[in-house]
């Protein structure tokens, strides 16, 4: 199906949706005459769509339907109900965003919109950061982000480039924030301490899950956070029944974090956490991202830590400080030895991978409120210092230079809003960027480049409940040190050895999108609301850094080359529907990318997919039962082989939250994934899907 028809098929459905909702609302004013305009807010009842979540990453805080940039926020509720043992298991009702690889919990990494491949160095066109610091890591056949998602109360996702402005430069796909919990999620008003435990089982190769979580307030500005996981599995299998091999782990996580709160409202907040994931994995596939069975295994120790420090201070009677602070170190290291492989080279030898990373960010928002307007200008800066390592038993590694990135960043957005109809972003970024390569890396120099970022975004109101927005938005992205210097020796496919590609040029993307937005509440009965938002994009890159196609016969080649030109676009679809006894939600994308110079679909670009979730509740008992599916049409090419047939995946979910005084702090979560045994594979991924999943949760909290 081309994208012109997939288009026209994204507007008939959005033009059903509205058409059916603007009729549910005029049934809605004619049975109550003193139906009020419906508003992006939490409802009485606490209830809050996907749409009407506030977003804090994009600017200003607001709702995510309000904001003229394609954001989707997944709660804790979304987190509990996916019961997922990686993040990007979550991100399955979320349009655009897929996690790539395979679901071994050290084979993933992401796309966005078509930006992330696994056969290049797509990690840093799509910025990922938890609790604002900055995520990052690059191996060969190895994922890009290991943490666990009991350690999460919140995940933002931004897609598109206008998210650089205020995260970084060359965040061609977008960005991906994830947010730690707090103590006072589990802390009650007066409460001194709070004991979380849950225990959870998974089918699909025996998985297990052990987690505590001990919240303590120490005073009244001061409390304390707690938490430890344990998972482990065995192999899991696919539709068919086969194991998928290597598939099996075990591994260990935990999170402490102290918040201390002083000043006017107790408004000002100091937050000072360690997180730490670790999996140690014996004879396990070296390919992890799809099982490739000549490179046989490997003994693996993974380590991912991150400390943050982070300050606010909002000053609610000074309207020319709202002031962030925060300043992170970040490391991710791979130990591996003992691998099992006949094939004579240097991946297979015992070494240590990693990524160091120092980063402070500052940044002031500065409030004018006047007859009818407000506005808010932010401004700040971003320093980080990145050392990439990588030692064998035989020294450096050619395919994983050694090297020292630093980068200075500085930027403004401005957001101005006129009688709650307009709102218009304008912003800038610009960063310095100082690549310094090993010494052992022959014929290779510092490399300083400038990368510059613009945007503008605006939307606007053209009735209490339709409207419309779009955004232009540059951003640049300057080779990374794996991309500019990495070198390999020759072998079958490439004869004559790839050299360092030194003459890479900076990637640039020029982001065009428009769209619109539906919002009603007290359609069928009181407290319900429905919100509909579609985007297009058309995402124009020049000089795309990828794998050298060039196999140069027995001459030497560079590893990396620029296409000249290739052009992304799409539509993504959300809606949502919520009531007191039944909500709804829809997911909707399809995305085009080729080489303009070729004509060649990118190997990057995801299938078309549509996701449905129906459910039902029992508010006095707590209870709640519902049913997802996930459609992906056919594709030609995909990050391996292809084609891919089309398939669908039907999930079946409950949870119960009692509500009698004898069951207090008691919830039980089951579901079963995949209930048809499909057998499947993402274009994408390089391994078959999961089989028929059974998972069960038993959480029990204790407060005192």
């Amino acid at each position: 199906m081309g994208l012109a028809r997939r288009h026209m098929a994204a507007l008939a459905s959005g033009a059903a949706i509205s058409v059916m909702a603007m009729a549910l609302h005029a049934q809605a004013q004619e049975a109550n005459a003193d139906d009020s305009a419906a508003t992006n807010v939490t409802r009485p009842d606490g209830r809050t769509t996907l749409l009407q979540r506030l977003v804090v990453g994009a600017g200003a805080e607001k709702v995510a339907i309000d904001t003229p940039q394609a954001v989707t926020v997944v709660d804790q509720d979304d987190l509990d109900q996916a019961q997922a043992t990686t993040i990007g298991e979550v991100f399955d009702q979320v349009p655009g965003v897929q996690a790539i690889g395979s679901d071994r919990i050290i084979g993933q990494s992401f796309n966005i919109r078509g930006i992330g491949e696994l056969a290049a160095s797509d990690e840093s066109k799509i910025i990922v950061t938890v609790d604002g610091a900055n995520k990052f890591f690059e191996q060969y056949r190895v994922g890009s982000f290991f943490s666990d998602p009991e350690l999460y109360k919140q995940v933002e996702v931004l897609r598109g480039p206008a998210s650089s402005t205020l995260y970084g430069s060359g965040a061609i796909g977008g960005v991906i924030n994830m947010t730690t919990k707090d103590a006072a999620d589990f802390l009650d008003e007066g409460q001194r301490g709070s004991l979380r435990l849950k225990g959870a089982y998974d089918s699909n190769g025996d998985g297990l899950l052990g987690s505590a979580i001990l919240a303590m307030r120490i005073d009244p500005q001061t409390d304390f956070l707690w938490t430890g996981n344990y998972r482990q599995a065995n192999e899991f299998v696919n539709g068919d029944g086969d194991a998928i091999l290597g598939s099996d782990f075990q591994s260990w996580s935990g999170l402490v974090k102290g918040t201390h709160r002083w000043g006017v409202n107790d408004e000002q907040v100091a937050r000072l956490s360690y997180q730490r994931w670790y999996s140690e994995g014996d004879d396990s596939q070296y390919s992890q991202t799809g099982t490739i069975a000549d490179f046989g295994t490997i003994d693996r120790e993974v380590t991912d830590e991150t400390v943050v420090f982070s300050y606010e201070n909002p000053a609610s009677d000074n309207p020319w400080l709202d002031l962030k602070f925060n300043l992170s170190w970040s490391n991710t290291a791979v130990h591996q030895d003992d691998a099992s492989s006949p094939i004579p080279s240097a991946l297979f030898l015992p070494g240590d991978y990693a990524y160091e990373t120092y980063q402070m960010k500052l940044e002031n928002t500065i409030e004018t409120i006047g007859d009818g307007f407000s506005n808010y200008l932010t401004y700040g800066t971003q320093l980080s210092r990145q050392y990439r390592t990588a030692e064998t038993t035989s020294g450096a590694i050619d395919f994983h230079p050694e090297g020292v990135d630093t980068k200075y960043g500085f930027y403004v957005q401005n957001e101005f809003t006129w009688n709650d109809r307009l709102t218009l972003i304008p912003g800038a970024r610009v960063d310095f960027v100082d690549l310094r390569p090993d010494d052992s890396i022959a014929g290779a120099s510092d490399t300083r480049e400038t990368a510059f970022s613009p945007k503008i975004a605006a939307l606007y109101k053209v009735t209490d409940w339709l409207s419309v927005f779009g955004s232009v938005a540059h951003t640049e992205r300057v080779a990374t040190l794996d991309e500019l210097f990495s070198t390999a020796a020759g072998n079958s496919t490439y004869p004559g050895g790839r050299t360092a590609s030194l003459s890479l040029e900076k990637e640039t993307s020029n982001n065009f999108e428009a769209g619109f937005a539906l919002s009603w509440s007290d359609l069928l009965q009181a407290n319900d609301s429905i919100q509909v938002k579609t985007t297009f994009f058309q995402n124009e890159l020049d000089n795309l850094i990828a794998t050298n196609p060039d196999t140069g016969l027995n001459t030497p080649v560079p590893y990396y080359v620029n296409i000249s030109r290739a052009r992304i676009k799409g539509v993504e679809i959300e809606a949502a529907y919520d009531a007191e006894y039944y909500f709804a939600r829809a997911a909707y994308s399809a995305i085009e990318g080729k080489n303009l110079d070729t004509g060649v679909t990118l190997n990057s670009i995801p299938s078309d997919q549509v996701s449905f979730t129906l459910g039902a509740r029992v508010p006095d008992q707590g209870f709640e039962i519902g049913w997802k599916a996930l459609f992906a049409s056919a594709i030609e090419t995909g990050a391996t082989t292809g084609p891919y047939d089309a398939y669908q995946v039907h999930d079946a979910f409950m949870s119960w939250k009692p509500n009698e005084a004898s069951w207090n702090g008691f919830e039980l979560r089951a579901s079963v994934e995949n209930v048809f045994d499909e057998q499947y594979r993402n274009n994408l991924a390089g391994d078959d899907g999961k089989g028929r999943t059974f998972k069960l949760s038993l959480v029990k909290e204790l407060g005192w």
